[in-house]
C-alpha cells in the first residue's frame, strides 16, 4: 500500500504543470491502492472528496506550490483515515494497573500479552502475567515459555479449571507484591460465542480491570469493523491491538475499519519477536508507510537501546557516528533475535521499502554467512573499521579459507560493512542527523537527510535504485514530503 501511494505521489514530481487532469489521475491511483488494501469504499470516497475540496486548483494563488499542497492534503487525509480521534489508556506509574486481554482464538492474544508486558518492562515498569485460559490446551505452557524468555513473573495453574478463580488469585497476588502492570490473558474462541462473552464479563467483574484490550487479527481487513463493534457492545473494550501487520496487504483496511468504530488503537503487532510491538500514532504510522520515516520513534529506539545492557555501547557509537566490524557482528546477531537494525532503518526518512525488504531477507542466509566470515577474523580485524583489509589483502584470502567462502564474498561483505559505517557516520557525530534532530526539536535538516539518502542509494543494487526513481527522484520526493506537512 505504502509503495503504491509513494509511486502516485512521486509521479507528481515529473509533471511540469499541475492541473485537474493530473490531480484526478493521482487521486485515482491513491484510491485504487486503498481499495486494494481492503479499505472501506465509503471511507475512500470520503477521502477523495475531502482532498478535492482542500485542493481547489482554480482558487489556488499563483505563488502557491501546488505539488506540496496536494501532497500535504493526501498526507493529512490518510492520517485522518486511520486516526480514531480517541486517546488510548495510559497506565499510572507507582500504582497497580490491571490490563485484561480479550479476543478470538488465533489472533495472537497470548503472544501480545507478553509483548505488552515486555514493552513496559523495558521502560522500567514492574510487570507480570496472569494466565486464565483454561479452554485451550497448552495455553499456560505457551505463556510460561514466553514469560520465561522475557524474564517476566507469571501466574497460572495446570489443575484449576475456573478462569475467574485464577484471575482473582493471580491479580490479588501481584497487587500485594507491588506490581505496576498486571496483564491478564483470557480464553479465546473460534467465533463470537455467548460463552466467551459471559466468561469475559465474569473475569472483568472479578478483577475490575483498568483497561480491556481487544486483540484483533489485522489480516481480516475491513471485517475488523464488525468484530470490533461486536466486542465493544458485549464488554467495555477500552483499546485495541491489531496483530499480524507485518507484510499483509489488508492491514490498512483493518486499521481504517477500527478507526471508524472510534476505538483507540493502542499498539500494532509487526512480527513474532518480543519487541515487535509498536505504539500506534496515526501521523507516524502514515509517515513510515510513505517512506518519510518515524523520527519520534527513531529517537525513542535509540534511547531504548542505550538503556539495555548489551546495546549501551552501540547507542553511544551510533550517537558518535563510529562503527567497527565487531559492532556490526553484534547487530547481525541481533537481527535474528530482535531485528534492531532493520527496525531503526525503517524509522529513517527517505529509505525505500525495497531497502527494508532487502535487510529482512538478509536476516536469513546472508547474515549467517557474514557471521561465519567474521568468526574467522582476528580481534584486531574485528575492532577495526575494515580498512586493514585494504592495506593487507592477504587477510581477505585467510578469512575466505577459514569461513569456507570465496574471496569475492568476503570483499562483498566488507563493502557492505563500509556502507553501513558510512550510514552511521551520517546519522551520528557532532553534525549528524541525530544531533540535528535534538537541536531542531525533531525536525530533520534537509542536507543531512540528503546525505543519508546518498548512503542508502549506494547500498541499493542499480536496478532497485532505478525502480524507486533514482537518487534524484528519491531526494525530490523526500524534500517535497518534508515541506508538505509530514510529522
Amino acid at each position: 500500500l505504502g509503495r503504491q501511494i509513494q509511486s502516485a505521489l512521486h509521479s507528481l514530481t515529473k509533471e511540469s504543470v499541475i492541473d485537474e487532469k493530473v490531480l484526478a489521475a493521482l487521486l485515482k491511483e491513491v484510491c485504487t491502492a486503498l481499495l486494494q488494501a481492503d479499505v472501506n469504499a465509503k471511507l475512500v470516497g470520503r477521502l477523495r472528496d475531502n482532498i478535492k475540496q482542500i485542493v481547489n486548483l482554480e482558487e489556488v494563488a499563483a505563488n502557491v506550490n501546488k505539488k506540496k499542497l496536494i501532497q500535504k492534503a493526501v498526507f493529512d487525509e490518510l492520517c485522518r483515515l486511520v486516526d480514531p480521534g480517541v486517546e488510548a489508556f495510559k497506565p499510572r506509574k507507582g500504582k497497580p494497573n490491571t490490563i485484561m486481554f480479550v479476543g478470538l482464538q488465533g489472533a495472537g492474544k497470548t503472544t501480545t500479552c507478553t509483548k505488552l508486558a515486555y514493552y513496559y518492562q523495558r521502560k522500567g515498569w514492574k510487570t507480570c502475567l496472569v494466565c486464565t485460559d483454561t479452554f485451550r490446551a497448552g495455553a499456560f505452557d505457551q505463556l510460561k515459555q514466553n514469560a520465561t524468555k522475557a524474564k517476566i513473573p507469571y501466574y497460572g495453574s495446570y489443575t484449576e479449571t475456573d478462569p475467574v478463580q485464577l484471575a482473582q488469585e493471580g491479580v490479588a497476588k501481584f497487587k500485594r507484591e507491588g506490581f505496576e502492570v498486571i496483564v491478564v490473558d483470557t480464553s479465546g474462541r473460534h467465533k463470537q460465542e455467548r460463552e466467551l462473552f459471559d466468561e469475559m464479563r465474569q473475569i472483568a467483574a472479578a478483577v475490575r480491570p483498568d483497561d480491556v484490550v481487544f486483540v484483533m487479527d489485522g489480516t481480516i481487513g475491513q471485517a475488523a469493523e464488525a468484530q470490533a463493534r461486536a466486542f465493544k457492545e458485549a464488554v467495555d473494550v477500552g483499546s485495541i491491538v491489531i496483530t499480524k501487520m507485518d507484510g499483509h496487504a489488508r492491514g490498512g483496511g483493518a486499521v481504517s475499519a477500527v478507526a471508524a468504530t472510534r476505538s483507540p488503537i493502542l499498539f500494532i503487532g509487526t512480527g513474532e519477536h518480543l519487541n515487535d510491538l509498536e505504539i500506534f500514532r496515526a501521523n507516524q504510522f502514515i509517515s513510515k508507510m510513505l517512506g518519510m520515516g518515524d523520527l519520534t520513534g527513531l529517537m525513542e529506539t535509540v534511547q531504548e537501546l542505550s538503556a539495555t545492557g548489551n546495546s549501551k555501547e552501540l547507542a553511544k557509537k551510533l550517537e558518535a557516528g563510529v562503527l567497527t566490524l565487531r559492532d556490526l557482528y553484534q547487530q547481525f546477531q541481533n537481527i535474528a533475535s530482535m531485528g534492531a537494525l532493520s527496525k531503526v532503518m525503517g524509522m529513517m526518512p527517505g529509505i525505500p521499502p525495497e531497502m527494508l525488504k532487502l535487510t529482512e531477507k538478509e536476516g536469513g542466509g546472508r547474515i549467517k554467512k557474514f557471521l561465519c566470515m567474521m568468526d574467522s577474523m582476528t580481534e584486531q580485524e574485528l575492532d577495526s573499521d575494515g580498512k586493514i583489509f585494504d592495506k593487507q589483502p592477504t587477510r581477505v584470502v585467510r578469512v575466505a579459507k577459514g569461513s569456507g567462502t570465496t574471496v569475492r564474498e568476503v570483499e562483498e561483505m566488507l563493502e557492505q560493512c563500509k556502507r553501513f559505517a558510512e550510514m552511521v557516520k551520517t546519522m551520528g557525530g557532532s553534525k549528524g542527523l541525530l544531533r540535528g534532530l535534538e537541536r531542531s526539536g525533531g525536525r530533520p535538516n534537509p542536507q543531512q537527510v540528503g546525505r543519508l539518502q546518498e548512503q542508502f542509494a549506494r547500498m541499493l543494487p542499480p536496478g532497485m535504485l532505478q525502480q524507486v526513481g533514482g537518487l534524484a527522484g528519491m531526494q525530490n520526493m523526500m524534500q517535497q514530503m518534508m515541506g508538505g506537512g509530514g510529522p
